[in-house]
Parts: structure tokens; C-alpha cells; sequence
């Protein structure tokens, strides 16, 4: 479908005033998360007590406005507290008990509001957050739908061949029907996270070629975010995301993305803590905004287990497993582990450099508990699901066959 004339002015116009509000939209979903992951890592974020309650992963106001000016993100107290204010506005962080609708710079308990899972997720974000997924699981090192292709005499890096995007999305479990995969790309698209190589074009399931436009993995400051056009501000060449002239002399108007020999370490941000399959998403789960790729993971891969047990013969007693506790903190990438199966579940694999491996965990392992709550009666899909809505520490019992 080719657009001419006002039509395709009033289209450019609405899709464009859409692609801005999401993009002001990603721009604090992912500083927020940038941020909240670098609080975790620094222990500003901790369980504290006050008058004898215990208030899990929560910062200090004060604490994190030092914290800001001493690693340079904000050059004053009054700055640093309107940054935090316009992510206490965007309800990425609140007051633990809500009692305060203004950031202030004194000893009160704030909290992400990813880490206690009251983080609301309106249709703006849902779309953002779901774009992000998918160029996650298409960034697959044995994904090979993105390439370079040739299209109206232009070439262009990192392309989706629509017909072929639906395809995946059906055989991946993302869309049912070809008719819903070709409404998200509509969505996608009229959200500014994906775009026609020239820009002629809406989504069509055809032979037409598709780029990923949004920057999820920029490393943003946090300054920025008092910036209302803050994507203005210069794309890093090093991002996968930045969409550049092909020819420095402005001969060629097509736009491509960065190649592959510049772009950043494809291991930023992703949880990796288990697989949905039913060959419904087959890729490690990104649960938030942050940016990143996926190891390799096959469809359905064949189970790690010799014979699955019962949840009766796993905890019967001088039976052949014993039990072990793991506490597992997730770092920037995630836990680094698949659970798979039903009633129990299992792990099915362990990245070796993930946080779940330092901590002991190994395949065959079977699930008892997540965070207090015991799992045995439940499958994969809900134990993940507590997993990536629970907190970043995550306290995990397993049953080992011995």
C-alpha cells in the first residue's frame, strides 16, 4: 500500500505525534530502569528497618540525591530532586507508603515501583515494553530474520522482510492469527519502534522492508529526563538503535542501522530467568524496559531430565534428593536460568556466567520454592511469572537428586 498526497501527510503527522509521546514515554521507562538496576548494584536499594518494620528494597531520598551528585548524574541537590520527582510523577518510583506526592530530599523510604510489583502498565507502555521483547528475541545470534537487504535501489542493514516477521511472530506464539501479528506491526510501527526502510510505507504482510528505530539500549543520562525533547540529543554510534545516513554526503536519504562490528555487547539488561515455550515465545523472558538480547535458546528443546518425578516422590521421605537454598541477585542481565516442566518444575539450563551458577544452582534441579512460596503444584509459566515480577534477589529452593 502506497500513500500519496494528504493522506500520506495526515498518517505521517498522527504516527509521528505517536512516536514522540512513546519515545518522551521509553525515555523514562528505560532511565528508570538504567537507574534502578545501578542502585541495585551499588546497595543503595536494601531491605531497611523503621520502628520495627522491615521495608524490603527500598532507598533513602537523601541517600540516592548524595548518591546522584557524587556519580556526577545530577550537578545539584535541586536538580537531583527533580529528576527523581519526574520519575515519581511517571509512577516509576513512589513513597513506600504513599504519603508523599513530592520527592524530598530527607530520610523517607522510597521504592521502585518494579521491585513491588505495583509498576502500572497502560497501553503506551505495553506496546513500548512488547517491541523491546521482540527485538530482544530477535537479536538471537541464530535468529537470522534480521539482514541486509536491497530495497527500491538502496540497501540497508538489519532488515525484517514483513511477510517474514509475521511468520516468526505466529511460529513463536506472539500472534495467533496473521491477521493479529499484522495489527502489531501496524502497532509497532504507528508507535515509532519500527519503520519502512524509506518511510513509504504502513505495515503490510508482504515482501516490504522493516527496521527497528528505537534506541532501547542507549545509555541514557539521567539529566535528560528533564529534557522534554531529550531524543534530539545525539545518538552514541556504538548503539543498535541509531539510524544514520548510509553516504556522508547526503546523496542517499535511506537510513540504515549500525552494523553488527559496532554494536555494544548484546548482554545489557535482559532477565534471563526462564523460557516460555510451547513453542509460544521461545526466547529468554525481558521483563522490563532495559534493553538487551538473548542467548541462544531452541523451540521446545528437548527436557534435561532422565524421567520426571512427582512432587510425592520428591518429598518422600528417605527418598534419594536432598534440598538446597540458593539466594540468587540478579545483575544487570538477569538470574542467568530456564525453568521448564509441570508439577514439578525443573531447570533446564544454567548460563555459566549468570548469577544462578555462582550461586550453586545446575540443571535437573528440581523447584520447591520461590521467595517463601512453594511451587510444586505449579508449572513453568507461573513459576517464571513470579520470578520476573518478584524482586531482584530472589531465594530459590530446589530438590537434587543425589
Amino acid at each position: 500500500m502506497v500513500l500519496e498526497g494528504s493522506e500520506m501527510d495526515g498518517m505521517g503527522n498522527t504516527m509521528q505525534k505517536k512516536a514522540a509521546e512513546l519515545e518522551r514515554l521509553a525515555e523514562v521507562l528505560v532511565t528508570g530502569e538504567q537507574l534502578r538496576l545501578r542502585l541495585h548494584e551499588a546497595k543503595v536499594i536494601k531491605d531497611r528497618r523503621h520502628h520495627l518494620r522491615t521495608y524490603p528494597n527500598c532507598f533513602v531520598g537523601k541517600e540516592l540525591i548524595d548518591w546522584l551528585i557524587e556519580h556526577k548524574e545530577a550537578a545539584d541537590r535541586e536538580t537531583a530532586i527533580k529528576i527523581m520527582q519526574k520519575l515519581l510523577d511517571q509512577c516509576i518510583i513512589h513513597h513506600v507508603c504513599d504519603e508523599h506526592r513530592e520527592f524530598k530530599d530527607m530520610k523517607l523510604f522510597y521504592r521502585f515501583r518494579k521491585d513491588d510489583g505495583t509498576f502500572p502498565l497502560d497501553s503506551e507502555a505495553k506496546v513500548f515494553m512488547r517491541g523491546q521483547r521482540l527485538y530482544d528475541k530477535l537479536m538471537n545470534p541464530e535468529n537470522i530474520l534480521l539482514q541486509s537487504r536491497e530495497e527500491e535501489g538502496g540497501a540497508f542493514e538489519r532488515t525484517l522482510v514483513a511477510s517474514e516477521f509475521v511468520d516468526w511472530l505466529l511460529q513463536e506464539g506472539e500472534t495467533s492469527t496473521r491477521e493479529e501479528a499484522k495489527q502489531l506491526g501496524r502497532r509497532l510501527l504507528e508507535h515509532g519502534i519500527i519503520q519502512h526502510v524509506t518511510n513509504k510505507h504502513h505495515f503490510a504482510d508482504g515482501s516490504l522492508l522493516y527496521q527497528f528505530r528505537m534506541n532501547f539500549r542507549r545509555r541514557r543520562r539521567l539529566i535528560e529526563l528533564l529534557h522534554e525533547r531529550s531524543r534530539t540529543i545525539p545518538e552514541s554510534h556504538d548503539s543498535p538503535f541509531c539510524l544514520r545516513k548510509q553516504n556522508s554526503d547526503g546523496s542517499n536519504t535511506s537510513f540504515l542501522s549500525v552494523s553488527p562490528t559496532k554494536e555494544i555487547k548484546m548482554m545489557v539488561g535482559v532477565r534471563r530467568s526462564s523460557l516460555s515455550s510451547s513453542c509460544g515465545s521461545s526466547g529468554y523472558y525481558s521483563s522490563s524496559p532495559t534493553l538487551s538480547s538473548s542467548p541462544p535458546v531452541l523451540c521446545n528443546p528437548k527436557s534435561v531430565l532422565k524421567r520426571q518425578v512427582s512432587p510425592e516422590e520428591l518429598q518422600a521421605p528417605g527418598g534419594p534428593f536432598i534440598k538446597k537454598t540458593f539466594t540468587i541477585v540478579g545483575d544487570a542481565v538477569g538470574w542467568g536460568f530456564v525453568v521448564r516442566g509441570s508439577k514439578p518444575c525443573h531447570v533446564q539450563a544454567v548460563d555459566p556466567g549468570g548469577p544462578a551458577a555462582a550461586a550453586g544452582m545446575k540443571v535437573t534441579q528440581f523447584v520447591v520454592s520461590v521467595n517463601g512460596l512453594n511451587v510444586l503444584s505449579h508449572d513453568y509459566r507461573t513459576v517464571s511469572n513470579l520470578i520476573l515480577t518478584g524482586p531482584r534477589t530472589i531465594v530459590m529452593e530446589v530438590m537434587e537428586e543425589i
